[in-house]
């Protein structure tokens, strides 16, 4: 393990041998970290944080910080990140709190760019990009392969679905289904995500269908649970679709329209 000898890793961290951490960085006490992570000249891996494999901890991040809640009161709550994710400069990622159910979790394979915030009890998926100075609420769920643009935001308790994007300055108040993208001041729906359906892999059928479920769901005038009920009717039976309707039938907040 390469640690450099201004590093302060404390008695009781769990760090992989083949970890290198740089100049003037912490590892707190109950950090569990594992193999070939990389934490840079003054960054701070701190809590009760649980660290996969390979990923990178620019200068400067806070990982595991206290929760930004006047609620929390010390108990022993924490973070779970897992493999090949980077954290930009200043990023900052909370604990858990007792009232969202404890745990922060960070998927696999994100980016997290400069000045970017996760608050308390948030859960984001694999493959997410959150561009510089994106601020996330406490308790919002974040699917897989979810693009937020440059100084956006959410609301906390909102659900942001897999394969949405989320344009740059958006602030985002209510849920945003799968596959779209959103944009304004306040987030207005803006069309299909389609350039990413495809980068993920998704073949023209899958898309073809959901495009079937976004002219019923929001080109249709039809109400929400009508609209549910017509998709349950007509597209049931595949992946993408089952995981739009699921998403739709689920939401507390009101779905972004």
């Amino acid at each position: 393990m390469a640690i450099h000898p201004t590093a302060v890793v404390e008695p009781g961290a769990l760090v992989d041998p083949t970890c290198e951490i740089g100049a003037f960085a912490f590892v707190g006490a109950h950090v569990k970290m594992g193999p070939g992570n990389v934490v840079s000249p003054h960054a701070v891996v701190t809590g009760r944080t649980t660290v996969g494999a390979s990923n990178r901890f620019f200068s400067h991040c806070v990982i595991g910080g206290v929760p930004q809640d006047l609620k929390y009161r010390g108990e022993p709550t924490t973070l779970e990140i897992g493999d090949r994710n980077t954290f930009r400069e200043f990023a900052t990622v909370n604990l858990g709190t007792v009232g969202g159910g404890g745990v922060t979790r960070i998927g696999s394979g994100c980016l997290l760019m400069a000045n970017s915030h996760i608050g308390h009890d948030s859960n984001v998926g694999d493959g997410a990009i959150i561009a510089n100075s994106v601020a996330i609420a406490g308790h919002v769920l974040i699917e897989d392969h979810v693009h937020f643009g440059g100084l956006s935001a959410s609301h906390q308790f909102c659900r942001i679905g897999r394969l949405a994007f989320v344009g740059g300055m958006t602030g985002v108040a209510m849920d945003i289904a799968p596959y779209c993208t959103v944009a304004g001041s306040r987030a207005e729906l803006a069309g299909l995500n389609t350039i990413g359906m495809q980068r993920a892999g998704m073949n023209e059928e899958q898309i073809g269908r959901v495009k079937q479920a976004y002219k019923i769901v929001f080109r249709s005038n039809l109400g929400l649970a009508e609209a549910i009920a017509q998709l349950e009717a007509e597209l049931a039976g595949h992946p993408e679709t089952d995981h739009f309707i699921a998403f739709l039938k689920g939401s507390q907040r009101g779905i972004t329209r």
